[in-house]
């Protein structure tokens, strides 16, 4: 790979890897910025500054600043001490997994939780409100329930060990065509 710093134009590969990155996070709900950012620091052979950064995007400097203030939150940059410079340079989690999981983490702790905490109030509130349906109150139980169920299933999933995490997915339909078959329901 060429390395990438602020003084070299990247690689049409690179260049393509970076905005389709920042186009997946934008669908995601996560700034563009931030994730060309991510996608940058990810594929640099080095640590870059804020400089280094803003320079090889094309960005505003406040823009990179506020960004890498966001990466950082999520645990997926870190900043790097070099020797002799002052300045901050900041590196990412280049482990796939990790970064998979980090990402996985703080949608959970921004999304599922939140969810699971209102859902939860929601039935307790309809449960002793004899003006909420029958429909709404097993429609609010129904989603409550599925939401568990997905916030139980990753947090299983943080315990399966690596290795056999990577086995389960890439055993992917075999797995399902293991379970009874039935006729899908509505529901399920």
């Amino acid at each position: 790979m060429t390395e990438i710093t602020g003084k070299k134009k990247l690689p049409a590969a690179l260049e393509r890897f970076i905005l389709q990155w920042g186009d997946m996070g934008d669908e995601w709900g996560v700034n563009r910025s931030v994730s060309q950012i991510h996608g940058l620091l990810y594929l640099a052979e080095q640590p870059m500054t804020a400089e280094d950064i803003a320079d090889t995007l094309g960005m505003a400097r406040s823009n990179v600043s506020n960004s890498l203030k966001e990466l950082l939150a999520w645990n997926l940059i870190r900043r790097v001490p070099i020797l002799g410079d002052r300045r901050d340079h900041f590196e990412a989690e280049t482990d796939i997994w990790e970064v998979a999981q980090r990402i996985a983490a703080g949608r959970k702790e921004r999304e599922i939780d939140p969810a699971l905490a209102a859902l939860r109030a929601c039935v307790a509130e309809a449960t002793d409100d004899p003006t909420i349906s029958a429909v709404a109150s097993k429609r609010l139980k129904d989603m409550l329930a599925f939401t568990e169920l997905v916030d139980r299933w990753y947090t299983q999933m943080l315990k399966v060990p690596r290795p056999r995490l990577v086995a389960l997915l890439r055993l992917g339909e075999k797995i399902v065509n293991l379970l009874p078959s039935g006729k899908p329901r509505s529901s399920e």
